[in-house]
């Protein structure tokens, strides 16, 4: 009998009939159609090769690999960008949860710098239930807790978390239960939450939601914090108070999620625990296998583009981390530039190198990245001017930004731009859509008196209306 290799070299293999395919769609014709090359006939015949048993298998899962049926959910082993392969640790494996590669196209934004041009990259189209940039960090986030025999995944975030909802997706996508701890305001924190924007779809598909205030979130960590103060006899006056108040969230966050871990453990469960926004080191490697993303995109355009500057909201800092690193190491070579929707830029420069040291990179976060304040009000606060730019740019181009990160970025870009037009000339800028769209229905009612753009239809009826004749309504 032949072998399925030897089968597709034979003089049968030429009288089955096949889809005529051009060679110039025939890479993208597979892409898209693989059930239709992958199909192995079921024969007998007198023919015979020479081919062992293993050789058999082993041709047989060259074709599987080539042909992958279901790509998606499936996890694989991971081989880093060749310019990244001296980093420590790699990670192992890699889930498959996002639509990617995600496109790039022109951004048409209105008053730009002398010939600047400005490209948008859609990773607000990853996918899993528009979880945006999130989806990254997850695949090496998730292949992790599975290889961990995790059954449950905690995680901990603001209210309106788009972290939080992307984990409880991707978790429910691979049959594991998800904890997340809420942060919200102490008025409500003792009322159901609703169902507005994340909030919907978490409690859809059945996360474990636990809410916590403000102020015991706060009160955590300032008790953890003053005992380690005290135990290490730090003198309080020598404690800048923006680094104060860092350790005192970092404090919180991990007490808060140890916490759950423990009471888990005790159920007899196997939890696995993801750091606010998945940005820890491990996180940090969806965005240099962005870079390379990138780079490939970059690549096809056969000389036609060559980004100078990429521009990205910064919110816990695996994104940037990964972004700065990656354009650093590899060919892209585009100057970082990242607009901090919380916190400020020392603290981020600060948190970015540690991400960067967990992975033995040898380079400063400030050699790498520029990082500018853009939280406004604060985090997830927003001025009536911001929401506004948001309107104008959604009318002007189409693109729907969030009001927490991207909003935030592309308006201080465009203020940048406007105060600084030097630093913007001739340049092509990428911009990174990072999603979170939900976050919008939070704003509904700041920003219903920016969309008025409705009215009752006049309609001139020759046949006078009569109830229930003729009549759609």
């Amino acid at each position: 009998m032949l072998c399925y290799g030897c089968f597709k070299s034979s003089p049968v293999y030429s009288y089955i009939p096949s889809p005529i395919i051009s060679n110039k769609n025939k890479n993208l014709f597979f892409k898209t159609f693989p059930f239709l090359s992958s199909h192995k006939p079921k024969f007998t015949s007198s023919l015979s090769c020479s081919h062992s048993h293993s050789q058999i298998m082993d041709l047989d899962n060259k074709d599987q690999e080539s042909t992958s049926l279901f790509d998606f959910l499936s996890r694989k082993a991971y081989a880093p960008p060749s310019w990244a392969s001296l980093l420590n640790p790699i990670p192992s494996h890699i889930f498959s949860l996002g639509h990617l590669p995600t496109p790039i196209h022109k951004w048409n934004l209105p008053n730009l710098p002398a010939n600047t041009e400005v490209y948008l990259k859609r990773d607000d189209l990853s996918g899993m239930q528009m979880s945006g940039n999130k989806v990254r960090k997850l695949e090496f986030l998730m292949a992790d807790a599975v290889a961990q025999g995790a059954d449950c995944i905690i995680t901990i975030g603001g209210i309106q978390s788009n972290h939080c909802r992307a984990t409880a997706v991707a978790a429910k996508y691979l049959n594991l239960d998800c904890y997340l701890i809420l942060r919200t305001s102490k008025v409500v924190v003792d009322k159901d939450p609703g169902l507005t924007g994340n909030l919907l779809v978490e409690r859809l598909i059945g996360a474990n939601v636990q809410l916590i205030s403000k102020e015991e979130y706060a009160q955590i960590g300032s008790v953890v914090f003053m005992e380690e103060v005290t135990l290490h006899e730090i003198p309080f006056s020598a404690v800048i108070f923006t680094t104060c108040l860092h350790l005192l969230i970092s404090v919180s966050l991990k007490n808060l999620t140890n916490d759950l871990k423990e009471k888990l453990v005790k159920e007899g469960r196997k939890p696995y625990v993801i750091p606010v926004g998945g940005s820890n080191s491990l996180g940090t490697w969806g965005y240099i296998e962005a870079i390379r993303e990138i780079e490939q995109q970059v690549q096809s355009t056969t000389g036609r583009i060559k980004f100078d500057d990429i521009v990205v909201a910064c919110g816990s800092g695996a994104t940037i981390a990964g972004l700065a690193l990656g354009s650093w190491l590899g060919s892209l070579k585009a100057k970082v530039h990242a607009f901090a929707v919380c916190d400020d830029p020392d603290y981020f420069y600060n948190f970015v190198q540690d991400l960067i040291d967990g992975l033995k990179a040898g380079v400063d976060s400030h050699d790498i990245v520029n990082i500018q304040n853009a939280k406004g009000l604060g985090y997830a606060i927003n001025t009536s001017e911001e929401l506004k730019f948001v309107k104008q740019i959604a009318t002007a181009t189409g693109v729907v930004l969030d009001p927490v990160y991207s909003g935030k970025a592309a308006y201080g870009m465009m203020n940048d731009m406007a105060e600084n037009p030097k630093n913007w000339e001739g340049r092509k800028v990428l911009f990174i859509h990072t999603g979170g769209l939900l976050g919008l229905f939070d704003k509904v009612d700041q920003m219903s008196s920016l969309v008025e753009n409705w009215g009752r239809m006049e309609v001139q009826e020759s046949v006078p209306r009569k109830d229930g004749t003729g009549k759609m309504f």
